[in-house]
């Protein structure tokens, strides 16, 4: 993937490695880069350490043993409850049923300790 900078003396995008200009597509559109800021930082629900950006929620997930909440494109999907299946008359989905589970977490469990 080429990557390009910003050259100020020609005010415009050149390729990092060749210095060859950015290429411009049809009506004078310029192929823009993307920029993608950081999330904003929070309090970890597990930890209760502050989490501020990308990487440290990487980190605190990984340090915690959990998963993220969003859900993944490439989980199967459908019912994997027998139960509920029987009970809304739904067909039950064996992919769905031998996926593997997330870690739960409970929050009371410092609570019960005491």
């Amino acid at each position: 993937m080429t990557t390009y900078r910003w050259d100020s003396s020609i005010r415009k995008f050149v390729d990092k490695q060749t210095g060859v200009l950015m290429a411009i597509k049809d009506d004078n559109a310029i192929c823009r880069p993307m920029v993608i800021s950081d999330t904003p930082e929070y309090i970890s629900p597990v930890t209760g350490k502050p989490v501020d950006g990308r990487r440290a929620r990487r980190d605190d997930l990984a340090r915690s043993g959990c998963v993220p909440f969003e859900p993944l494109s490439n989980r199967p999907r459908g019912i994997s409850n027998p139960k509920f299946a029987a009970k809304h008359g739904l067909k039950l989905d064996e992919a769905a049923q031998h996926r593997v589970r997330t870690k739960r977490i409970d929050a009371l469990a410092d609570v019960r300790k005491t």
